[in-house]
């Protein structure tokens, strides 16, 4: 199967947060099942490594917006440790800035220009590409357009007869909302612009107009798309998932197990295996405390969190909790960005107990793999999560994770209160409603199991020992192509 995937961000071009792991692993792993895959992304030039070799093609694009062709180069790469040929769309006015959808914590004022043309340049890049594709896999609103010009401008094109086109909603919470004379920048008939289609309260809706023209949804896990049908989560598009709720799939994702893996994990102090856990964390612990100045004890708890420090990631909770969690004795390392007040918050925390918190506001690469080595325990009590890899990376560093039980964290941790003992082991700690003194409980919990040593190692080598890789995913994605493909 031809299948031309289309994101706003991929690992290791650009990324801003999980969107682009899932375009680079997913790529990868339909590829290691015999597939051929294009990744179409923006050519985001000051995110992109000197260490990955981009090649300019002749090839040149022109895609209208409002009443102007905007044109754009080609160029192409290679998904490295993969077979995956990239494109990427070259148009400096557009993507050849510091970030890749804000300035100074405010979205772009042109944002929704970029990807309507990004969505369009999707399909045009294809065509002068010779990709001729069996499926069209669009993410997000950034690319949700270009179902919705597959199917009203560009069925009746040879290349694209028998396309079948597949959305994914990875949070829908952003949905691509933007003034309603912006329908012109799109250059499709108003006729469009109407409640089921592309009109949301007065404004035009990018992602909507994915929902109502693919032939296939899906999101990152099962119990996100139930909970984005639902007023409390579907952020006033539950109406057009259920009118679709056929169509509508989750889809849990699975994470790079080349790049998290402890066992030869070049970022970690010493690797380490399910084989001898204890020893490898415990050196990445020393290591993590010696080098942010926390008191260098191999019995204190560590908890790690690297994450946006938002309410959405559960930062009011802790914030509630950590001064009884610090009177409990135990260490806590921050690393993200986010909302002011929280990093304020972690900052401080880290100045009034230097030895019990360390915190770095802002993002390294490398000190996420390490604090997620180093930790006994994983903080991620969000209030809304569709998928989540950290829980994910948690589990395999043998460091059970703390969450809440909704849409992907719901999915992939089994708190021991649901384990059987009939291959349904505990991995990690689910606490059911979103409450301060839930977590806190909880958190208590996983505190006084982690002194009992068999049990926590029960905990740990299961967690370990979970297959997170991309290859059952992938092959859920397939079915849900073929579904696709079949209706053309």
């Amino acid at each position: 199967m031809k299948i031309l995937l289309a994101s706003s961000e991929a690992v290791p071009y650009a990324k801003t947060g999980g969107l682009a792991d899932v375009a680079g692993g997913l790529a990868k792993a339909l590829t290691e099942l015999g597939h051929d895959v294009t990744l179409v992304i923006p050519y985001h030039r000051q995110q992109v490594s000197p260490s990955l070799l981009v090649e300019r093609m002749s090839t040149t694009i022109s895609v209208p917006i409002a009443d102007r062709l905007v044109s754009a180069g080609v160029c192409r790469s290679q998904l490295p440790g993969s077979s995956v040929e990239v494109l990427l769309i070259d148009q400096p006015q557009y993507f050849d800035r510091p970030a890749l959808y804000t300035a100074g914590g405010e979205d772009y004022s042109d944002n929704c220009e970029r990807f309507v043309f990004f969505s369009r340049a999707v399909l045009e890049a294809a065509r002068a590409c010779d990709v001729r594709p069996d499926i069209l896999h669009a993410n997000d609103w950034q690319t949700a357009l270009a179902p919705v010009y597959l199917a009203v401008e560009y069925r009746n094109r040879p290349e694209f007869a028998r396309t079948g086109s597949v959305l994914t909603i990875h949070n829908i919470a952003f949905q691509g909302r933007y003034w309603l004379w912006d329908m012109r920048l799109t250059g499709l008939d108003w006729k469009y612009f109407n409640w089921q289609q592309l009109e949301f309260w007065g404004h035009i809706n990018l992602l909507k107009g994915g929902i109502a023209f693919s032939d296939i949804l899906t999101t990152v896990s099962p119990t996100y798309a139930r909970e984005i049908c639902t007023p409390e989560y579907g952020y006033g598009l539950e109406g057009a998932l259920n009118d679709r709720g056929e169509d509508l799939v989750g889809i849990l994702n699975g994470v790079d197990v080349s790049e998290w893996d402890p066992s030869s994990d070049l970022h970690l102090p010493r690797t380490y295996s399910v084989a001898d856990w204890e020893v490898g964390k415990a050196a990445c612990k020393q290591h993590l405390q010696s080098r942010f100045g926390l008191r260098t004890d191999a019995s204190a708890p560590l908890f790690s969190m690297v994450s946006r420090l938002t309410d959405q990631k559960g930062l009011d909770l802790i914030a509630a909790g950590l001064p009884e969690l610090l009177r409990d004795g135990v260490q806590v390392a921050f690393l993200g960005t986010g909302e002011r007040r929280y990093e304020e918050f972690v900052r401080e925390a880290a100045a009034m107990h230097p030895r019990q918190v360390a915190a770095v506001v802002g993002f390294d690469e490398s000190l996420a793999h390490q604090f997620e080595a180093a930790a006994d325990m994983y903080l991620m009590p969000s209030k809304f999560e569709p998928c989540g890899l950290n829980q994910q990376y948690s589990m395999r560093y043998g460091t059970p994770p703390i969450v809440h039980a909704v849409g992907g964290l719901a999915d992939s941790v089994i708190d021991p209160s649901q384990a059987n003992g009939h291959g349904r082991e505990a991995t990690g700690f689910v606490f059911d409603r979103y409450d301060a003194g839930l977590f806190l409980d909880k958190t208590r919990e996983a505190l006084h199991m982690f002194h009992d040593r068999p049990r926590w190692e029960r905990i740990v080598r299961s967690g370990m020992q979970r297959d997170c890789s991309w290859r059952a995913s992938a092959e859920a994605y397939v079915e849900q192509y073929e579904r696709a493909l079949a209706r053309h």
